[in-house]
C-alpha cells in the first residue's frame, strides 16, 4: 500500500480550510446581488462586509480600508499606477523603484513603462539594501512626480523577513509611497499596517487557507488611492468594478478570522519543526546550503540546495517519494529555472533550490519522513558522484 503523500508546498497554496469551504458554500446559495438594495441584496452586502472587517482585522486596517480583487497579482497591477487620486486631482508617481527578489506580480512593473521600473539590490543574506534604496531615492527627480517604492515582507522562496519599517522610514524621508507584498506574511508573522509604515499591503486568500481566485488591496488611509485598474460600476467604492465575487470573498474572510487566532503558537511550531528538519538534513549532508539562516526568516520555509542535484531533478525525486514541494515560485507558468531571487542574492543559481513550507497542519511525523526521503536522495547523489 502506497504511503499516504505528505503536502510541504503551503507557499505555493494552503489547502482550503473546512470553515472557509462552508461559508462559501451557504454564499454561493444566496440569490442576491451586493449591489442590490432589496433585502436579498442587502443580505449579500452584509456578508461581504462581514469578510471585509475580517481582512481589514488581520492587517490592523480599518474595513473601509480594504479592497477586494481577483487576486494578489492584480491587487499589483491596481496599485503599480504612475497615476493616483486625491480626490477628482490626479497625483503622478515619477518612478518605480522594486526589490530584486520581489514576486513576478510586482518585478513587471504594474503600469509602469519599463523605463520608469528600477531594480533595488539585496545584500548576499537576502535582505534589501537599504542604503541603495536611500541612494536611488536621493537620485529621483521629484519634478516627474512622487516616487513609489515595493518591498515584499517575507520573501516566497527564501522565507527571508525584510525590514520594513526602516525602509518607510528612508521612502518618507523622501516624500514617497511604499506598498508591501504581504501574501506571504499574514497569518504567519504579526502584520499592522500602520507599524510597519507602509501605505498599501497586497494580500491573498489562499496562501492562507481561504479561495484561490480573491486577494486584497489594502490602503492606509482613503484619501490618495491609484487610479481604477477594473473600470465600470461603483463596485468597491469606485476602485474595482464588477459585481463582488461573493463566494471567494466571504471563503477569504472566514480564512482570516480562522487564522487571527493563535498565531504565535502555530508559528513556534511551524518554526520548531522546520529548524528540526534544517539540523537533520545538515547532519546528512553538511554540504547542504539553507539560504537564509543567518538573517531572520518566517518560521515555516527551508529554500536549499543540495550541491550536485538540480533543482528540477530533486522536485521529481521528492514528488516519486509522495513528497510535495517546489523549486522555488510556483507563479512562473510551472517552469523550474534559475531563481532570480538567488541571483539577486549573488549565489549560483544556475541548478536552482527546493523551497518546502509547512503549514499549521503538518506533523513531527511527516518531517520526520521527508528528512528520511532527504538522507536517501543525498545518498543517491554521492553513489552518482563516486561513480563519475
Amino acid at each position: 500500500m502506497a504511503a499516504e503523500r505528505i503536502y510541504l508546498d503551503w507557499n505555493a497554496t494552503a489547502p482550503l480550510l473546512p470553515c472557509a469551504r462552508d461559508a462559501m458554500l451557504e454564499a454561493l446559495a444566496m440569490p442576491g446581488n451586493p449591489s442590490s438594495v432589496h433585502a436579498e441584496g442587502r443580505a449579500a452586502r452584509a456578508i461581504v462586509e462581514k469578510a471585509r472587517r475580517s481582512v481589514a482585522a488581520l492587517v490592523g486596517a480599518e474595513p473601509a480600508h480594504v479592497t477586494f480583487t481577483a487576486s494578489a497579482t492584480e491587487a499589483a497591477n491596481h496599485v503599480l499606477s504612475p497615476v493616483y487620486k486625491m480626490g477628482k486631482a490626479s497625483i503622478s508617481i515619477g518612478a518605480l523603484y522594486v526589490s530584486a527578489i520581489e514576486h513576478p506580480a510586482v518585478r513587471a512593473g504594474g503600469r509602469f513603462a519599463a523605463d520608469s521600473v528600477t531594480s533595488l539590490p539585496v545584500t548576499r543574506s537576502g535582505v534589501i539594501d537599504l542604503e541603495a534604496l536611500s541612494d536611488a531615492l536621493a537620485r529621483h527627480d521629484v519634478a516627474k512626480g512622487l516616487p513609489l517604492v515595493a518591498i515584499m515582507l517575507v520573501n516566497n522562496e527564501t522565507g527571508i523577513v525584510q525590514p520594513i519599517r526602516e525602509a518607510s522610514a528612508i521612502v518618507k524621508k523622501f516624500g514617497g509611497l511604499l506598498v508591501v507584498d504581504a501574501v506571504q506574511a499574514v497569518a504567519r508573522l504579526p502584520v499592522s499596517i500602520a507599524e510597519l509604515g507602509a501605505d498599501f499591503l497586497i494580500l491573498s486568500a489562499h496562501k492562507l487557507g481561504g479561495p484561490k481566485g480573491v486577494g486584497a488591496l489594502v490602503s492606509r488611509g482613503e484619501t490618495l488611492m491609484p487610479e481604477p485598474l477594473v473600470r465600470g460600476g461603483g463596485q468597491e467604492k469606485g476602485h474595482r468594478a464588477g459585481t463582488e465575487n461573493l463566494g471567494a470573498i466571504v471563503g477569504f474572510g472566514a480564512a482570516a478570522a480562522h487564522m487571527a487566532d493563535g498565531l504565535s503558537a502555530r508559528s513556534a511550531s511551524m518554526a520548531e519543526l522546520r529548524d528540526g528538519a534544517e539540523a537533520a538534513m545538515l547532519a546528512v549532508a553538511p554540504d547542504t546550503v539553507i539560504y537564509g539562516r543567518d538573517v531572520e526568516r518566517v518560521g515555516n520555509t527551508c529554500f536549499f540546495h543540495l550541491p550536485g542535484l538540480k533543482a528540477e531533478t530533486g522536485q521529481i525525486a521528492f514528488d516519486l517519494e509522495g513528497i510535495a514541494l517546489s523549486a522555488g515560485s510556483a507563479c512562473s507558468s510551472g517552469k523550474v529555472g534559475a531563481s532570480h531571487v538567488l541571483t539577486a542574492m549573488g549565489e549560483d543559481a544556475a541548478t536552482g533550490a527546493l523551497r518546502l513550507s509547512l503549514g499549521p497542519q503538518t506533523t513531527e511525523a511527516e518531517m520526520e519522513r521527508f528528512v528520511a526521503t532527504f538522507a536517501k536522495i543525498a545518498a543517491r547523489r554521492r553513489m552518482a558522484g563516486q561513480a563519475a
